[in-house]
């Protein structure tokens, strides 16, 4: 199912039960090499499916079911594994496994019982082409990965290294791709190869590597299918007299489809909205507690003013002016909290118009920072709460703690003669039901 184009190889398309491959003709006779693979894995799903396979075998690849290949392949094979099949959420994942030609892949595992070495990568819908760098030197693969998130073509991350792994001294270079019932577009931009020698070891010439005649052959082939390209075009154009003789309109046509989908920068775009939506929820959400907190504190001021007017009076002289003092601490400790809640009302106002107004995604930090202001107020207040009470309960008489008022005398609901009369009643009536029945 592979298409070939003019600067990529679409090895499957984003449809069900896809298979594609493409292997090298010819053995590579490299003891040590070195392969730069650029792809692009893009879906509309959340998570696509099956993924993309490296190759280094002795024999040129069949269609099969490991990622498109077929199993029992003597050589190695780096897995670009979409889906999750073990349900262990660690896909998507790069997944390194070795075969000696009798081994068959354990794909409802994802391959981790016969894994040499994996990372927990993700591949799919990046902005840029993902590169992969593989190394086989002196009996050690060495696996690295450029996430697509930077242009910089040497910006890779460590993945996976393999030691002492013995591979075939010749074999063929391949990769192939694969979709289930969850599909993806599975693009190869470049596949580069070379060999690599060690220091002191004279270099073979290009010219020793391929014939003049080979190459001849090679671009033979290359005009050939060049022509079978163009036939195919002028075929779409008889079939399609619409679009024939205007320029760019046959593009137009294959991409009329994905058009009704969002693009890559439309999804990010998406994405960038949705986070500041979530920030300006959050922000207000938290701007109605600040609200709530101010009036409880405006009702403990209030209740604390009205017992000092009560109470300032009727207490002993020591002890109210002692009282006296607490309770007019405390009525200045609430100010102080009332005022730097309204400081920090009047900042979440002002982060909430930057954020309706400009959009500036940099604002979760102040979110936080905010969100941490309002847990220490509201433990004050808790503390608050506690002095306000023990105060009140102190400033109370004995004889009004302890005292609990009186419960009134159990009254009498039914007189004897009165429960007969009800049984009577209700034999009575029970009787007549009965005869009626």
């Amino acid at each position: 199912d592979a298409i070939p184009s003019a600067d990529q190889i679409r090895i499957t398309t984003s449809l069900k039960s896809q298979r594609g491959s493409v292997w090298t003709k010819n053995k590579s006779i490299f003891e040590y090499w070195e392969v730069e693979v650029t792809f692009r894995v893009t879906g509309r799903g959340r998570i696509g499916a099956d993924g993309l396979a490296i190759w280094f075998t002795e024999e040129q690849g069949l269609e099969g079911p490991v990622f498109g290949a077929a199993d029992k392949w003597n050589g190695v094979g780096i897995f670009f594994d979409s889906f999750d099949n073990d349900g262990k959420k660690n896909n998507p994942g790069v997944i390194v496994v070795g075969n000696n030609g009798k081994l068959l892949y354990d794909h409802q595992n994802d391959g981790s019982t016969q894994a040499l070495a994996s990372c927990q990568r993700d591949f799919r819908n990046k902005p840029y082409p993902v590169r992969v760098k593989i190394t086989y030197y002196r009996k050690t693969l060495t696996v690295l990965i450029n996430n697509g998130f930077t242009p910089d073509k040497e910006d890779y991350e460590f993945c996976a290294k393999i030691e002492d792994m013995v591979l075939p001294s010749q074999g063929y270079f391949g990769i192939s791709a694969a979709t289930g019932g969850l599909a993806d577009d599975h693009d190869v931009l470049s596949f580069l190869t070379f060999q690599l020698t060690e220091p002191g070891k004279e270099v073979p010439t290009p010219d020793a590597e391929i014939p003049q005649k080979d190459k001849e052959k090679y671009q033979e082939e290359f005009e050939h299918f060049q022509q079978e390209l163009d036939k195919k075009k002028e075929e779409f154009q008889k079939e399609h007299p619409d679009v024939q003789g205007q320029p760019g309109k046959t593009c137009a046509f294959f991409l009329s489809a994905d058009d009704l989908f969002e693009t890559v920068s439309d999804r990010e775009l998406r994405q960038i909205f949705e986070g500041q939506n979530r920030i300006h929820l959050e922000i207000k959400q938290l701007n109605r507690q600040l609200d709530m907190i101010l009036d409880e504190q405006r009702r403990y001021v209030s209740a604390v003013t009205d017992e000092i007017a009560k109470r300032g009076t009727g207490l002993p002289g020591q002890q109210g002016q002692v009282s006296q003092q607490e309770i007019g601490t405390v009525v200045k400790t609430q100010e102080e909290v009332i005022r730097q809640v309204n400081e920090i009302r009047n900042s979440m106002a002002d982060t909430l118009r930057l954020i309706s107004g400009a959009q500036h995604p940099g604002s979760a930090a102040g979110v936080y920072e905010t969100t941490q202001h309002f847990n220490d107020i509201k433990e004050h207040l808790h503390v608050v709460k506690r002095d306000i009470e023990h105060l009140v309960q102190r400033n109370m008489p004995s004889s009004e703690k302890s005292k609990c008022p009186d419960l009134p005398p159990f009254p009498s609901c039914l007189s004897t003669v009165h429960f007969f009369i009800f049984v009577a009643v209700q034999t009575v009536l029970f009787i007549g039901y009965i005869m009626y029945r």
